[in-house]
């Protein structure tokens, strides 16, 4: 079992480029298992875990609902959108400059092979990292990602969740939003929940402008614990 997780930070870059990215890692990864239970080759499965900031855009989960989405063609182009429909679980969620992304492509057989458990830490990773800003957040029942004062009428969610997982190799992630404009969400129903609001590190710690790198490296070493993995040289540079 390998725990090495090969790291990268792509800063701002494109939906569609790093989706390719991801799918093409993704690939390659499965290309291997198959490869290995048809050939019983005993090769090693890599892990990946991208960080990255994407240009304005809307993507809209396999079994989401498009009506969430709440412009039309010429309204995204005003606002300076994309919108893609892709092939993660959850519905309609946004992403933008200030909020970091988080792609982990994994082979889970080298770590658990639990998709509930994986979800869990992913949302822990996030709780634990907003503990270190001294922010109690949590999770809602039935509802995917990280949400601060849940069961009240002041709910309101910090990051969404997300990922596609097949032969226990994952792709997609987390959105944390920690400098994001959160106008943007009010085009959307986000995630498909209605009656219940969106916020930000900036918005909770009452700061100008919140240091991204620090949060990052923060999300990277509670991702790495709970994962009990470690990060190697930094691929594709």
């Amino acid at each position: 079992m390998n725990k090495s997780i090969q790291f990268q930070d792509l800063g701002l870059k494109d939906y569609k480029e790093t989706w390719d990215l991801q799918e093409e890692i993704f690939k390659k990864t499965v290309a291997i298992k198959v490869r290995n239970r048809r050939e019983n080759a005993g090769l090693s499965t890599p892990n990946h875990f991208l960080f990255v900031s994407h240009a304005h855009v809307y993507t809209l989960g396999k079994s989401g609902d498009l009506s969430n989405l709440l412009l039309n063609e010429e309204q995204l182009k005003t606002k300076g959108a994309n919108f893609y429909k892709i092939n993660r679980g959850g519905d309609i969620t946004y992403h933008g400059p200030g909020q970091i992304v988080g792609y982990p492509i994994l082979d889970l057989e080298n770590f658990f092979t639990d998709i509930h458990k994986y979800l869990r830490l992913l949302e822990e990773t996030i709780i634990l990292t907003l503990a270190d800003y001294g922010l109690e957040a949590s999770r809602s029942q039935g509802e995917t990602g990280v949400w601060l004062d849940v069961g009240t009428p002041f709910a309101r969610k910090i990051c969404a969740l997300g990922v596609r997982a097949s032969r226990w190799v994952t792709m997609h992630g987390f959105a944390l939003n920690v400098n994001t404009d959160l106008g943007y969400f009010d085009h959307i129903i986000p995630c498909g929940i209605r009656g219940k609001s969106v916020t930000s590190l900036r918005v909770e710690l009452k700061r100008d402008q919140v240091d991204e790198n620090e949060v990052k490296e923060k999300l990277l070493e509670h991702f790495l614990n709970l994962f009990e993995a470690q990060k190697v040289n930094t691929f594709g540079t």
